[in-house]
């Protein structure tokens, strides 16, 4: 840490005390008002390179306060400097903002602990599972004991009370081993977890939240055949019938539903309404529920995507989510938490293949050199580098916006674009630098290939990414 001398101070404590100029007076001169030390609670300011003193000391006596002599205000700014430098250089709360990669240490242990995981324990299955189409269990059971099925959700409701970036971080790394593991967790921690802690009441998050922390998977059921991009078209029915609610519908495109046991459904109360009744409801797979076909899908194979019907399913009216007909609200809301979350998994899974094919480029030769020694082979290599760099900054923004509570609705949108592109722009690229080893199924580059299609259509296909885009913009420069 860098060591500070204090400057002599060359006036007394009442000249100091004495030297106040208002926040407004930037109003009046065209000067900066450097921000002093503080005295007595007070914060005192001074003109610094004023152009005209004659001018400022009119204005400050107009105002009621006094100017300082030239000289006073020369020992003022070393004073300021000195406390300025000394507090940034000490305090936690004042620290320049860091890069993107600025990690918490127990984001840091959280993205290591992943890294590990997803090596050892998911890395060894990812074929198998690919070819079954089917979720291993022991994968599951290690997810939650690993902690990562609660990692937003509080400690006194079982979860591990970690950041978003977490979360995010957790999704990303899964991804370079298996995007299919990938989603399940996000689809669990940014979707059905986060609908839990921001809209569910008390009583709601004490039943389920110690469950999908510990071995209870969740799902969200929003898309309907006729309900996509479109998704407040939805038809499924809830009608009220004393204190329960009557569900009759079907969901379709459902991921985690084949091992779910915990669907927040949306429905509505009235299609008189519109949107407006559109309303969340926690359904148990107990209640009724009957997952019905199960997807084949060009990619993310051992990632259950099903169609869900409700025949009658009864629902206590206690089960409904935030507020009756505020459902859409709740829907729009998180799906833009979701899309930072698919975001990271194409972030993931872009990493992964290049991570699998960078070695070969080096081991490889031809024509007596090794391929990646080829000046065109390193223009490629470079540029999806670049790629992914910038779509991993993307995302770790939006994380970090939803974080600190400012809008993050366009920069979510930004990074789930880009990301999907780049992911399928590094997955192509990487099965060609290959040749034909790389379009084999020995290695896990054709699966990459495979898998990051989805990313351009699941939580808002890339069309509705750019109109999200283009809305913000138009509000921005429009008049």
């Amino acid at each position: 840490m860098a060591e500070f001398t204090e400057p002599e101070m060359k006036i007394s404590a009442e000249e100091m005390a004495s030297a106040r100029i208002p926040l407004r007076y930037r109003d009046y001169c065209a000067h900066m008002l450097v921000p002093l030390n503080k005295c007595r609670h007070r914060t005192m300011y001074m003109p610094w390179k004023c152009t005209d003193e004659r001018h400022a000391y009119e204005e400050c006596q107009y105002h009621d306060f006094m100017l300082i002599s030239t000289a006073a205000r020369r020992s003022i700014a070393a004073r300021s400097s000195y406390m300025l430098r000394a507090q940034f250089s000490t305090s936690k709360h004042a620290r320049a903002p860091g890069s993107l990669y600025s990690l918490s240490e127990e984001e840091t242990m959280m993205r290591d602990m992943v890294t590990q995981f997803a090596r050892t324990t998911v890395q060894p299955k990812v074929l198998s599972m690919d070819e079954q189409e089917q979720m291993d269990p022991a994968i599951i059971r290690g997810l939650f004991d690993a902690g990562l099925m609660g990692i937003e959700t509080p400690s006194d409701f079982g979860g591990a009370e970690a950041s978003f970036t977490s979360a995010i971080l957790a999704i990303e790394e899964l991804a370079r081993i298996d995007p299919s593991v990938s989603v399940l967790c996000d689809v669990h921690n940014t979707l059905v977890n986060t609908v839990f802690r921001t809209y569910a009441s008390r009583e709601l998050q004490e039943e389920y939240l110690p469950k999908l922390a510990t071995d209870k998977l969740g799902c969200f059921c929003l898309s309907e055949a006729g309900a996509g991009s479109d998704a407040f078209a939805l038809q499924t029915r809830a009608r009220r019938d004393g204190d329960e609610y009557v569900l009759d519908g079907a969901k379709m495109w459902i991921t985690n539903s084949a091992e779910a046991d915990v669907f927040l459904v949306f429905a509505t109360v009235d299609p008189a309404l519109g949107y407006k009744g559109i309303t969340c409801f926690v359904v148990d797979r107990s209640m009724g529920v009957k997952v019905a076909k199960k997807e084949r899908k060009l990619g993310i194979r051992a990632s259950s995507t099903c169609q869900v019907e409700f025949d009658s399913v009864r629902v206590p009216a206690s089960n409904v989510v935030g507020e009756v007909g505020r459902g859409y609200k709740i829907a729009i809301e998180i799906l833009n938490e979701g899309r930072v979350g698919i975001a990271a998994q194409m972030v993931g899974l872009a990493q992964g293949a290049f991570d699998c094919a960078m070695p070969y480029l080096f081991q490889r030769k031809q024509f007596g050199s090794r391929i990646g020694d080829f000046q065109a082979m390193q223009h490629q290599y470079a540029q999806i580098a670049v790629d992914i760099e910038a779509a991993r900054l993307l995302t770790y923004n939006a994380a970090r916006l939803k974080e600190e509570q400012k809008p993050f609705a366009k920069q979510a949108a930004m990074a789930k674009l880009y990301a999907s592109q780049v992911a399928e722009r590094a997955s192509s690229r990487a099965v060609e630098w290959m040749g034909g080893l790389g379009f084999t199924r020995e290695l896990p580059l054709e699966k990459f290939y495979r898998d990051c299609k989805i990313g351009a259509i699941y939580e808002g296909t890339s069309n509705i990414q750019l109109q999200t885009i283009a809305k913000f913009l138009t509000k921005e420069y429009q008049d």
